[in-house]
């Protein structure tokens, strides 16, 4: 019914600070990034064991001019940005396209017909589904299960992260611009579940089920999922597709490339795919779509093996950097 709040800190990189320069929101952005000051790991017992003040895990090496953002600010600094036409509580039923232009009936019932439909809908997107298939054509499944949502910050943390991770599950904590809440992620590792992504009850319980064992605060921290009203849940995964265009419809971001939450790359991906796209329907509509993918194959590439270089620690900062400068713009 309106723009989601919540989720996780993202990032700006590489190419995607080209595109938020062109776009006129650097700036904003960077006003604010989340200015951490580093970030500790913590035994069972939320004993320190190491920390850190030069980097986190969720956002690299402060030295870098990569840009950590909360999800909800950079959502509101991009839809500020855009000269467009926002439907919310509708969803598309039906897409019927022939050569000249693409028919679409929403749920409400409404009608419209339109040059082009885009899916920018998410790793599990409705465009992809009505138009390409269902998605377990589609994704591949790294593993591993992740919550995120807001709870009070009981641990007092000021611009720090605390991470923990043990027997096939953990968390990692973070505070947020407002001093009174941090957000938490909590997620484990297991098989292929059957979920619904939208069954927010059942994947609380999903949570609850796989991460009750962790010791010290998790007690607390699930009582605060119990209450959380921005809670969100998913798998890791990664959208792998031949092609992500199919007559007058194409799709952007994790709807057609989605890298997993593991790559850090995934909000870079979407900006400069939609940048890369909205400059090939620019230059000449016919064969735009051809020339979009051609041009952005590659630096999914690259970015999707981020993921999967290290499983559990990590990409290397060279593979990193190489990745997210992976494309000319």
């Amino acid at each position: 019914p309106a723009p989601r709040r919540g989720g996780q800190a993202v990032d700006i990189r590489g190419a995607a600070l080209t595109v938020a320069d062109r776009m006129g929101v650097l700036e904003q952005a960077r006003a604010v990034r989340t200015t951490m000051r580093g970030m500790s790991m913590v035994d069972g017992d939320g004993n320190e064991i190491m920390r850190s003040t030069e980097e986190t895990i969720s956002g690299g090496r402060f030295d870098s001019p990569d840009i950590e953002i909360l999800r909800d600010d950079l959502t509101a600094i991009v839809t500020a940005a855009t000269d467009a036409e926002y439907l919310y509580g509708d969803s598309i039923a039906v897409i019927d396209q022939d050569e000249h232009g693409v028919d679409v009936t929403f749920e409400s019932g409404a009608r419209g017909r339109y040059d082009y439909v885009v899916g920018a809908d998410g790793l599990h997107s409705n465009v992809r589904d009505l138009v390409f298939g269902p998605e377990d054509r589609f994704l591949r499944h790294l593993g591993t299960y992740i919550s995120i949502y807001t709870a009070p910050n009981f641990l007092g943390l000021d611009h720090w992260q605390v991470w923990h991770h043990e027997g096939g599950a953990g968390f990692g904590l973070f505070s947020d611009r407002d001093t009174g809440v941090m957000r938490v992620n909590l997620g484990f590792e297991a098989e292929p579940i059957d979920y619904d992504p939208r069954d927010v009850d059942r994947n609380k319980r999903l949570v609850e089920e796989h991460c009750s064992s962790l010791r010290w605060e998790t007690p607390r921290l699930i009582e605060a999922m119990w209450k959380a009203d921005d809670f969100y849940f998913d798998a890791m995964a990664q959208v792998k597709m031949d092609s992500w265009s199919r007559g007058r419809v194409t799709l952007v971001g994790d709807a057609g490339y989605c890298a997993s939450p593991l790559s850090g790359q995934g909000t870079s991906l979407a900006m400069v795919g939609a940048y890369v796209l909205a400059e090939e329907l620019g230059r000449e509509p016919a064969g735009a779509f051809e020339r979009y993918e051609r041009r952005m194959r590659p630096f999914v590439e690259l970015n999707q093996a981020l993921a999967l270089e290290n499983p559990g620690q990590g990409a290397s900062p060279e593979s990193v950097r190489r990745a997210a400068d992976g494309i000319t713009l």
